[in-house]
């Protein structure tokens, strides 16, 4: 199989189902943001349809042209985007179903169109192969329609779903699957990944950052990570009672005015200082955003585990918010207000 980097009991384990000639129907692949899960996927579609991987890897989400597409796609009306549901094909028997729309879901029309598409027999080789990814961003009626596929896929069809954490599926789907789990890249992994994108700056930056997601790595804008990260910190801090509202309104008038900007990718970067501030509390010297310590460090001395915890709870629940197109800068400086009162 194609060099990939991490996870390798899984490349392996794929390369003895194709040498044995046991390939099941339906995988499952879940695992952090950027580990590799969409990317192997393809590598291995690659190796059954007997074509070059490079071909299959057009089908990148992270890829400029594609990401446009998706971008272009969120500017269209609903009704539109059900006459036309979104799928991705450079080979004729490789099919690439993303979320769509403006709330990233994967929608009933998308499955009904998988379910169509999945009756038709090879154009050429022994199989058919669906990548559907980020099944956990199906609605429940997307969820609903591709279930009844996968309780009786064609025998020519192998369906591959990917998805962060497994256990947000319906359990109905994920009995049907043989999963995979992917690990994040050990440090030692991301430097040798590293290695061979030298055009990538600041690469030991990139590896605190992207915490062993390659992906992360590639894909990380320095400059806006580092806008959100000061204003995500301005919010925890105004939240934990260390500064006044008044240093936080700047910042959430500015993530008002950015409309095009998705709400998750403030979320993440939020996550990603909760998790930071939890670590130090606890004694643990690494962490993820080395260069702003001094801030978390101070954090972790006033917050206690209580607050931690609400932080937590609360972030998860503006992502299910998110989700249902909520004003941003309103929902977090709620967010604010609610936690300064613990």
């Amino acid at each position: 199989m194609k060099k990939f980097f991490g996870n390798p009991h899984i490349a392996l384990a794929l390369d003895q189902m194709i040498e044995r000639k046991r390939i099941p129907q339906t995988l499952l692949f879940s695992g952090p943001e950027g580990v590799g899960k969409a990317t192997l996927a393809r590598i291995f579609a690659a190796r059954l349809l007997g074509v070059d991987p490079d071909k299959l890897q057009q089908d990148d989400l992270s890829l400029e042209a594609n990401q446009t597409l998706i971008a272009d796609r969120e500017k269209w009306t609903s009704d539109k985007r059900n006459e036309d549901p979104l799928f991705f094909s450079s080979h004729p028997d490789f099919l690439t179903f993303p979320p769509d729309g403006p709330l990233r879901q994967l929608t009933i029309q998308q499955m009904r169109l998988l379910k169509e598409r999945a009756s038709f027999k090879p154009l050429k080789g022994d199989w058919r192969i669906f990548l559907i990814d980020s099944i956990d961003r199906a609605n429940e009626q997307a969820a609903n329609s591709l279930l009844k596929t996968l309780e009786e896929p064609p025998s020519h069809l192998i369906l591959i779903l990917t998805a962060r954490n497994a256990y947000d599926l319906l359990p109905t789907i994920r009995s049907r699957t043989v999963p995979f789990h992917f690990s994040r890249l050990a440090e030692d992994e991301m430097k040798t990944f590293l290695a061979e994108h030298p055009t990538l700056d600041q690469p030991d930056l990139r590896r605190g950052l992207a915490e062993g997601s390659p992906g992360m790595a590639v894909a990380l804008d320095l400059e806006t990570y580092a806008r959100r990260r000061t204003a995500m910190l301005a919010l925890l801090k105004v939240a934990s009672g260390t500064d006044s509202f008044g240093s936080w309104m700047k910042h959430s008038d500015s993530i008002g005015m950015r409309r095009t900007e998705k709400f998750e990718s403030y979320l993440e970067v939020l996550y990603g200082l909760i998790e930071d501030v939890v670590r130090l509390g606890y004694g643990h010297a690494v962490i993820r955003n080395e260069d702003v310590r001094g801030d978390l460090e101070s954090l972790a001395r006033r917050v206690s585990f209580d607050w931690l915890r609400a932080a937590v709870a609360k972030v998860d629940d503006l992502v299910e918010f998110g989700r249902r197109n909520i004003q941003k800068s309103i929902a977090l400086d709620a967010f604010a207000v609610q936690l300064r009162k613990r």
